[in-house]
């Protein structure tokens, strides 16, 4: 496989994808936000990056939160807000084979969302 040309723009991939990016350190501090997750939960222009994570979430999710970043994994569910459907998937990530940190993102799901089973 040939190796991708442009490595800098590679790693800027998720800012400007149409679905909200928020990427916190093993501390809950908050490091990376894309566009999308700034136009959904930053509040008058004020940057939650270096916020932490747990001051964003009730308690049973920072319990969720606290498992994630001791074991591992993801949890995934859906919310509906303001009539808007979306799909949260929340994941560690690693670094050099340890646990990092959370990564969050959100995805508007449209009404008419597709499902093909395709056993």
């Amino acid at each position: 496989m040939e190796e991708f040309e442009n490595k800098e723009a590679l790693c800027r991939w998720a800012d400007e994808v149409n679905y909200a990016v928020t990427i916190a350190d093993k501390d809950c501090r908050i490091i990376y936000m894309n566009k999308m997750s700034c136009a959904t939960f930053c509040k008058n222009g004020e940057s939650l990056i270096g916020k932490n994570l747990m001051d964003c979430h009730p308690e049973r999710a920072r319990n969720i939160i606290r498992d994630l970043l001791k074991n591992g994994g993801s949890n995934v569910y859906s919310i509906n807000k303001k009539g808007v459907n979306k799909l949260i998937f929340q994941s560690a990530w690693k670094l050099n084979g340890e646990i990092a940190g959370l990564v969050e993102t959100s995805m508007v799901l449209p009404p008419d969302m597709k499902h093909f089973n395709r056993d």
